[in-house]
C-alpha cells in the first residue's frame, strides 16, 4: 500500500497530524464526524488543496475549521460565489477554507486551505450522513474510505483530474482514532470488521445499543469496513423525523419527513422456478491495476486471477440455451465472440480456454467504449440482456458513463462489481442504479464468487413491472415523494422511500405505504403501517438524506435536459442551501474574518513530486494513490508525469497542474487530461486459502455445460479420492456420468454447504440433468455416496 502526502523541501511529510472519527449508527443510517488536524510546519504561509474520498451517496451537512480557540463554521453557498469569496479572502491575506464536490464524481471532494501561518494548527471537521448498504449475508456495511485511486480519463475528454495527482510515498505520518455508537430497534447480533476492534460493549440488556472502538495503532492504509448484524434484518421499518420549527415556512426542513424501508418478498411459486433465458454479457477490466494483489496475506491472488476464477463459476452456472459473451477492456476492448452466442458445450469450452489466457495487459481504464459497442448490438428476442461489469472503478468520466447506462436502461439490467480498495462508489453504485441492477464491492480477503453469484440470482429473477407506491394518510395530511420512482425490485433487497409530510392530522396517528407491482403476470402487494409520531433523537439525518436524494434526482434531470437547465440549477442551489447539504452547484465556504492580523508574505505553493517504481518488463509506473487526508498542493509551474514506457510514447508529459486541479472541480472543463498509470492498492494482511488449489473450483471446472460430470481421475482428484475408489463403489444399475454427477451433488451438500451461495446454480443444473436421465430410485446410490464422503445427505436435499 502506498502512503502519500505533501512533502517539505527536506522531504518530510506534512502537515496532517491526526484523524478522529465518530460514527453514530441508527438502524441503517450512519452519521460520521471526521476531524482532521493540520499543522503548517513551514517557515512561510501555506496554501494547499487536499483531495479525499467520501461515500458517493453521502450527504455532507457540516464543515467547520478551528484555528487555535476560534471555530469558523462554514456556510453552503452557490459554488461560484463561494469560490470568489475564497479567492478574495486569500488574496487579502485572510484565512479561508473551501470544501466542494467534484463535478465529475460525487465520491471525491476537494478542500482548499488558504493562508495558514507558519506553525499554525487547523482542525477541520466534516460531518456527513449516509445509508448503510445491505450485503449478501444480510449485514449492513459501513465503510470509511482511506484510498482514493487514480481515475483514468480518456485524452481530450476534459473530465476530472484525480488521475493526474501524485505524491511522494512513505510512512503514514498521522494517527487515526475511530469510535462507533450503534442503536437499533432490533437487537444487535454482532459487529465485524476488516480491522482490529476493541470488544463490543452493549449499553442495554436488550442489545439494542452498543459501542466499539478501533484498536490503537491502526495504520490508515486501507478502507475501514464495519459489518453490522441485526436480528430479523428483513423487517420493514419507518422513521418519521420532525422538522425544524425555525426553518422558513414552505421549506423541506420545516415539515416532517418519513423514510420507509421495505424488503419485498416475492411469492414462493415464482421464486421456485428461476429464469432459464437471457443474454449474459460479462465485461472485465483488464487494465494494469488488475494485476494488483487482492490483499497481502498468504496465498493472495491478483485481482485478474480472482476475476478469472469468478468467470469460470459464472460460465458453469449459466442455463443451457441462453446467450452470452465476454469483453475485456483497457485502453481498447476485445470480445470473445463477434456477438453473443448460444450457451452450449462448445461455446463454453471456447470461452473457458480464452478466460485462462486473460491478462491485465490492456493498459489504462476506458470503460465507455466497450459499453457503447455493447449497446449498439441488437438484443436477442425473448432473452433479456444482463450486463455484469467488473472494474477497479478508477475512471474520470463517471457521469458520462452513468448517462450512457441510463439511456439504455430499458434494454438491459446492469450488475456492477468494484474490485479492490478505492473503487469508485459513484461509478459502481451509479451503474447499478441507472441500469436497474445491483452493486457489489470486493475488498481484501473477501471472496468475489459469493457476491457475484448473489447478483446472478438477481439477474435470473424475473423483472418487476408496473411498480407503484401509494400512501394512505389521515385526513389533513398529504405527502410529497422525494425519492425517484422505484424501477427495480429484487427478492429480499431493501427499497428506500423518502416522503415529505404536509399538514396536520385531524385525529389519525397511523399511515400506510403500499407498493404494488407485477411479477410474471402476477399482481403482488407489499404493505407497511407506520406511526406518524416523530422518532426521537434522529439529528435531522433523515431530512438531510431526503434532501440529498432529491438533489441527486434534480442533478440527473439537469444532465438529461441539456441546455435548458437554469431553472433546475436554481432549485438545486436553493434546496442545498436550505438543507445545508452538498451538491455539484454549491460549496462550503469558511472565512476567518475576525482574525486580528492578516497573513503576510507570499504563499508557499508546493510542487507534488513523484517517485518512479519499476513494475515488471521495463514498465515504469506512477506511485499515485491518494489517501484520506493525503495532502495534494498545487504549483503554477508544470508538473512532469511518468507514463507507461511504450514504443512511440513519450516518457514524460508536462501538464499545467494548478489548472488541472481547479478544473477537476469545475463542470465542463475543456482542458485535455493526461492518461495515468494505475498503481498498487492492497489491503488486508489476513491469510486466505490458495484458490488455485480450491477443490470447489476444481470440481466446478469439470462440470459439463449440461450439468453433468464424467467419472474419471480428475473428478477423483477434486474429491481427494482415487479413481478406483469411485468406480469400485458405483452401483451396477447406474452409468458412470450419473454416478459421477450424483457424487458431486452429495459432496457439495455434505462437504461445502457453507459455500452454497457459490455452487447453488451448479447444483441446480446437476439435479435437473439427473432428473432428465430417468434412472429410477437412487436411494441406494445416495447411501453409498454418503459412506464414501462421510456425509449424511438425504435424497430430498439433493433435489433429484
Amino acid at each position: 500500500m502506498m502512503n502519500c502526502g505533501l512533502v517539505t523541501e527536506k522531504n518530510e511529510l506534512v502537515p496532517l497530524k491526526s484523524i478522529s472519527v465518530e460514527v453514530r449508527v441508527q438502524d441503517h443510517v450512519s452519521t460520521v464526524s471526521s476531524t482532521l488536524l493540520y499543522v503548517n510546519e513551514e517557515e512561510r504561509p501555506l496554501e494547499a488543496l487536499f483531495v479525499f474520498p467520501l461515500p458517493a451517496d453521502a450527504a455532507v451537512c457540516h464543515f467547520s475549521a478551528k484555528i487555535g480557540e476560534q471555530e469558523i463554521v462554514a456556510e453552503v453557498q452557490d459554488r461560484e460565489t463561494a469560490r470568489d469569496q475564497y479567492d478574495d479572502a486569500v488574496s487579502s491575506g485572510q484565512q479561508a477554507f473551501l470544501l466542494e464536490e467534484s463535478a465529475e464524481s460525487p465520491d471525491v471532494f476537494g478542500l482548499s486551505v488558504g493562508c495558514l501561518s507558519p506553525g499554525q494548527n487547523a482542525a477541520v471537521t466534516i460531518i456527513y450522513v449516509t445509508e448503510l448498504d445491505v450485503q449478501a449475508d444480510h449485514s449492513l456495511r459501513f465503510c470509511l474510505p482511506a484510498v482514493l485511486n487514480p481515475r483514468y480519463t480518456p485524452a481530450g475528454s476534459g473530465a476530472g483530474i484525480v488521475s493526474e495527482i501524485s505524491s511522494v510515498c512513505g510512512a503514514v505520518p498521522y494517527t487515526l482514532t475511530l469510535s462507533v455508537h450503534v442503536s437499533s430497534p432490533k437487537p444487535i447480533s454482532k459487529l465485524e470488521s476488516n480491522c482490529t476492534l476493541d470488544p463490543l460493549v452493549f449499553l442495554h440488556s436488550d442489545h439494542t445499543q452498543a459501542t466499539v472502538n478501533l484498536s490503537p495503532g491502526h495504520m490508515f492504509d486501507k478502507d475501514v469496513e464495519l459489518f453490522l448484524y441485526y436480528q430479523d434484518p428483513h423487517q420493514p421499518s419507518a422513521i418519521v423525523e420532525a422538522g425544524v420549527a425555525t426553518a422558513p415556512s414552505g421549506s423541506l426542513m420545516r415539515d416532517p419527513v418519513v423514510m420507509i424501508s421495505l424488503y419485498p418478498e416475492f411469492p414462493e411459486e415464482v421464486m421456485s422456478s428461476l429464469a432459464t433465458q437471457g443474454e449474459f454479457i460479462f465485461v472485465m477490466d483488464r487494465s494494469g491495476s488488475m494485476d494488483n494483489m487482492m490483499h497481502c496475506g498468504i496465498g493472495a491472488q491478483t485481482r485478474i486471477e480472482t476475476a478469472k476464477d469468478t468467470l469460470l463459476l459464472l460460465l458453469k452456472s449459466l442455463p443451457m440455451g441462453c446467450y452470452f459473451n465476454i469483453y475485456g477492456f483497457g485502453t481498447h476492448f476485445e470480445s470473445f465472440f463477434p456477438e453473443s452466442v448460444v450457451y452450449n458445450q462448445d461455446t463454453m469450452d471456447e470461452a473457458l480456454k480464452r478466460v485462462k489466457e486473460m491478462r491485465a495487459d490492456l493498459c489504462f481504464t476506458e470503460i465507455l467504449q466497450p459499453l457503447e459497442h455493447i449497446y449498439s448490438q441488437p438484443c436477442k428476442p425473448d432473452h433479456p440482456r444482463q450486463l455484469f461489469i467488473f472494474t477497479d472503478g478508477e475512471v474520470g468520466n463517471t457521469k458520462e458513463v452513468l448517462d450512457l447506462v441510463k439511456h439504455h436502461v430499458l434494454s438491459h439490467r446492469c450488475f456492477s462489481f468494484g474490485i479492490g480498495e478505492g473503487a469508485s462508489t459513484a461509478l459502481i453504485t451509479g451503474m447499478a442504479r441507472e441500469g436497474s441492477g445491483h452493486a457489489q464491492f470486493i475488498t481484501g480477503t473477501d471472496r468475489m464468487q459469493p457476491k457475484v453469484m448473489q447478483s446472478l440470482r438477481f439477474a435470473l429473477q424475473p423483472p418487476v413491472f408496473n411498480i407503484s407506491v401509494d400512501w394512505t394518510l389521515p385526513d389533513g395530511v398529504t405527502v410529497d415523494t422525494l425519492s425517484q420512482p422505484i424501477n427495480v425490485l429484487f427478492q429480499g433487497q431493501r427499497a428506500l422511500i423518502y416522503g415529505r409530510l404536509k399538514g396536520e392530522s385531524s385525529g389519525g396517528s397511523e399511515g400506510t405505504v403500499t407498493v404494488k407491482y407485477r411479477l410474471k403476470d402476477q399482481p403482488v402487494t407489499n404493505q407497511l403501517h407506520f406511526c406518524l409520531k416523530p422518532t426521537e433523537e434522529t439529528g435531522l439525518s433523515v431530512h438531510r438524506l431526503a434532501a440529498r436524494t432529491r438533489i441527486r434526482s434534480l442533478e440527473e434531470e439537469e444532465r438529461s435536459c441539456g441546455a435548458e437547465v437554469e431553472g433546475i440549477r436554481t432549485r438545486i442551489v436553493e434546496l442545498s442551501v436550505q438543507a445545508g447539504v452538498s451538491s455539484v452547484h454549491t460549496a462550503f465556504i469558511a472565512i476567518n474574518k475576525d482574525s486580528r492580523q492578516t497573513v503576510k508574505g507570499p504563499l508557499l505553493h508546493r510542487r507534488v513530486q513523484t517517485h518512479d517504481l519499476l513494475y515488471g518488463s521495463g514498465i515504469l509506473l506512477n506511485a499515485s494513490n491518494i489517501h484520506l487526508g493525503g495532502e495534494i498542493s498545487f504549483s503554477k509551474e508544470d508538473v512532469c508525469y511518468c507514463m507507461m514506457r511504450t514504443k512511440g510514447t513519450p516518457n514524460k508529459l508536462n501538464i499545467g497542474f494548478m489548472t488541472k486541479v481547479r478544473n477537476f472541480f469545475r463542470r465542463g472543463s475543456k482542458t485535455a487530461a493526461a492518461p495515468t498509470v494505475q498503481t498498487n492498492s492492497q489491503s488486508k494482511s489476513d491469510a486466505a486459502p490458495d484458490p488455485q488449489k480450491d477443490p470447489l473450483l476444481q470440481l466446478v471446472s469439470l462440470q459439463k455445460a449440461s450439468g453433468c460430470w464424467d467419472l474419471d481421475v480428475t473428478l477423483a482428484d477434486a474429491f481427494g479420492k482415487t479413481e478406483d475408489e469411485l468406480t469400485n463403489q458405483k452401483p451396477a444399475q447406474v452409468e458412470g456420468s450419473v454416478w459421477a454427477t450424483l457424487l458431486a451433488l452429495i459432496w457439495l451438500y455434505g462437504c461445502k454447504i457453507d459455500q452454497r451461495v457459490e455452487w447453488q446454480f451448479v447444483a441446480m443444473k446437476a439435479a435437473s440433468w439427473i432428473r432428465s436421465q430417468k434412472v429410477g430410485d437412487l436411494s441406494e446410490c445416495v447411501c453409498v455416496g454418503n459412506v464414501l464422503f462421510g456425509c449424511q445427505v438425504t435424497k430430498d436435499t439433493l433435489g433429484i
